[in-house]
């Protein structure tokens, strides 16, 4: 088992503790699942894919701690700042 943290966004943002596929795991390549496609019984059509998690993998994540959300005053700050402002950066 492959520890690692990543930030999780639904229903709010939050630290968790997720398990990493194998990257040296021959049947998937180090992504975790396997893609199989798979074609109409009839006419041999391409008609999907399914995909099959890996045995070197597990989708666990137990969240560890939900992170603080941004104060109104920034959130509207950060959603009014034009990118692409004619002013220079000095």
């Amino acid at each position: 088992m492959r520890l690692r943290l990543q930030v999780i966004g639904w229903p709010r943002r939050a630290l968790a503790l997720t398990d990493t596929p194998r990257p040296d795991c021959p049947a998937c390549d180090g992504v975790g699942g396997i893609e199989q496609d798979y074609g109409d019984h009839d006419t041999g059509e391409y008609a999907g894919t399914d995909s099959y998690p890996c045995d070197c993998w597990t989708e666990w994540r137990r969240v560890l701690l939900p992170l603080p959300r941004l104060p109104r005053l920034l959130r509207r700050r950060a959603a009014h700042r034009d990118p692409w402002g004619d002013e220079p950066p000095f």
